[in-house]
């Protein structure tokens, strides 16, 4: 070889090793696996998409599986992404007692796990949460059943039916406890009247936050308790079981200018809902914003990569059985027809012509 073919050759490998040092160092950042549980609901689409985003920017790879609400599906997910060497777990829990032993198989190797938005349940080898604050998300959806019934000026009594989440999902307890917190003085008092008398999550409760099992039960309420007497409120914890109820509530004549639509609550400021929402129909929804919760997310997994300690705001409250896990609870915004404008469209986290 010549001088010149030397000097070519020395120059492409130096180039080339140059060009090679920044994807090298990306790489270096490791594939972090995200678990959701389902498609079904566009706030998860909305979190799979904001995480990717989040740490891509960051300089991680990702891989994003959705479950669809089948948990030996989930654990498979769980179990692939530990075999293919991820750094780190986000898993959003379809049933949070059902991954103690993959999360076992992934501490054994090195991997750690953040609780995204559901606490998983029954393991310690959960190392930290990131979530809203669930508890206060059930009292801004009772503090709106309150306000637009009147009950502080002491108007009443009123019926209203209740509804919670999925019995497994930790997140529906507080949803629903953060309700009653504010409702139950209220029924004590007998300014609210539960005319089924079906209280307690162990009644309330609705399988896989199915808006169709809500709309059933809605039926059977109505038809069973309601005969000749009106509801004037309906505690549901997340817009797609409340689009059901209200579905339920149109098919025996509400939502009329005869009879109105009674006091609807929601949870998530899904894009069916907030139409709902101007029509004059859901009465509000509580809106959290998973651009901020990926950010979080996403802070905690450098923290952990780094070997330094992410950032929490919560060390007592959420307590799965096995520890209590170290949480980050962002705030969560009640949504009605006043102000969706300012929170949805005005933060850019929806386009108007997606509403209107």
């Amino acid at each position: 070889m010549n001088r010149h073919h030397f000097l070519r050759g020395v120059s492409a490998l130096a180039l080339s090793a140059a060009l090679g040092s920044s994807p090298a160092l990306a790489a270096d950042k490791g594939t972090i696996g995200i678990s959701m549980p389902t498609k079904s609901s566009a706030r998860w689409i909305a979190d799979g998409d904001n995480m990717v985003k989040v740490l891509k920017a960051r300089g991680y790879n990702t891989d994003l599986q959705y479950a669809e609400d089948d948990i030996p599906n989930q654990l498979a997910q769980v179990e692939n992404m530990i075999t293919k060497g991820a750094k780190v777990l986000v898993i959003a829990s379809i049933d949070g007692t059902t991954l103690s032993k993959a999360l076992q198989t992934a501490a054994d190797a090195g991997i750690k796990v953040i609780a995204y938005d559901r606490l998983i349940r029954g393991s310690k080898n959960v190392d930290f949460y990131a979530t809203f604050d669930n508890f206060q998300v059930g009292v801004l959806q009772a503090n709106s059943i309150v306000e637009k019934l009147g009950l502080q000026q002491g108007k009443g009594p009123f019926n209203i039916e209740l509804f919670g989440g999925s019995p497994d999902d930790n997140n529906a307890f507080f949803f629903y406890n953060g309700a009653m917190s504010v409702l139950q003085p209220y029924i004590d008092s007998g300014k609210l009247v539960v005319r089924s008398k079906q209280m307690g999550m162990d009644k309330v409760g609705t399988l896989r936050w199915d808006g169709a099992v809500a709309q059933a039960r809605m039926d059977n309420l109505l038809s069973a308790f309601y005969g000749n007497d009106k509801v004037h409120a309906v505690l549901s914890p997340y817009d797609g079981l409340s689009i059901g109820i209200l579905s339920s509530l149109k098919g025996v004549g509400y939502c009329t200018a005869k009879q109105p639509c009674p006091v609807v609550t929601g949870q998530d400021a899904e894009v069916p809902s907030v139409k709902s929402i101007l029509r004059g129909e859901q009465s509000s929804t509580v809106f959290k914003d998973t651009r901020e919760l990926a950010k979080v997310t996403a802070s905690m997994v450098d923290a952990v990569l780094s070997g330094s300690q992410p950032e929490v705001n919560d060390t007592k409250t959420y307590d799965n059985g096995a520890k209590v896990v170290p949480s980050y609870l962002l705030k969560p915004v009640a949504v009605d027809a006043s102000n969706w404008k300012q929170v949805l469209v005005d933060s850019g986290y929806y386009k108007a012509s997606q509403i209107r």
